[in-house]
């Protein structure tokens, strides 16, 4: 690993090369380099979790000193969810300096979202052991709560479904439902596929391992299509 490199990407000192490394080894790589030596990087990842929970509901509770509580867990949410910590990974490029297996390494790992996500929270969590919380305070200043204007803007920490509800009232005084529209594969790994209607109009399709998450899907694609902010 090009730890020169690394330092610069992170904008942090490294002390303990390391956490780092182990921040970057995927289970797929020790699983099939058991001699190595080296640890996983899911204990770094439960330890950096927690830790970006805790710094971005203090960085919430002081800029929003009159919001209530379920705004703060909704905007908490929308900052820490895998699919924002994925893209600052991305953005940062972590996954150059992922260790993979050779399996997933060719099935384009370093770009799945919930390995970057994964190593995004590791890597917080070696900042943490190696610095200390200040240093992840500034880490998640610089990378993590600048992301926050443009959730506001797009309002991405709404619920899709309840927003998608809250608009379709408002602009066509309609209560918009969902449909199956299909499923795919055996009991135990059934893929749902639900439909968003508005009245009788289908606005968006979504796919999904439970209903629940294709609804969301759905409303999602449905926002999109509507061009109402997601």
């Amino acid at each position: 690993m090009d730890f020169s490199k690394l330092k610069k990407v992170l904008g942090v000192k490294v002390k303990s090369e390391g956490k780092f490394l182990e921040a970057f080894t995927h289970k797929s790589f020790t699983n099939e380099n058991r001699r190595s030596g080296v640890q996983c990087n899911e204990r770094l990842e439960f330890l950096g979790d927690a830790v970006v929970e805790l710094l971005t509901s203090d960085f919430l509770f002081k800029k929003f000193p009159r919001q209530p509580e379920g705004k703060l867990t909704a905007l908490r949410s929308a900052l820490v969810c895998g699919e924002n910590l994925a893209k600052i990974a991305r953005a940062l490029g972590l996954g150059e300096f992922l260790f993979l297996s050779k399996g997933e390494s060719r099935a384009g790992g370093a770009q799945k979202n919930y390995i970057l996500a994964n190593t995004f929270e590791a890597v917080v969590g070696a900042i943490f052991l190696d610095s200390g919380l200040g240093e992840c305070q500034k880490f998640l200043e610089k990378n993590l709560f600048v992301s926050l204007d443009e959730i506001l803007r797009k309002k991405l920490h709404r619920d899709a479904k309840s927003l998608l509800q809250e608009i379709a009232q408002e602009k066509r005084q309609v209560t918009p439902h969902f449909q199956l529209i299909g499923s795919r594969g055996p009991d135990h790994d059934k893929t749902f596929q639900m439909g968003a209607f508005i009245g009788q109009e289908q606005v968006g399709t979504g796919k999904g391992s439970s209903k629940q998450k294709a609804e969301t899907a759905a409303a999602e694609n449905a926002l999109r299509n509507l061009g109402w902010g997601a």
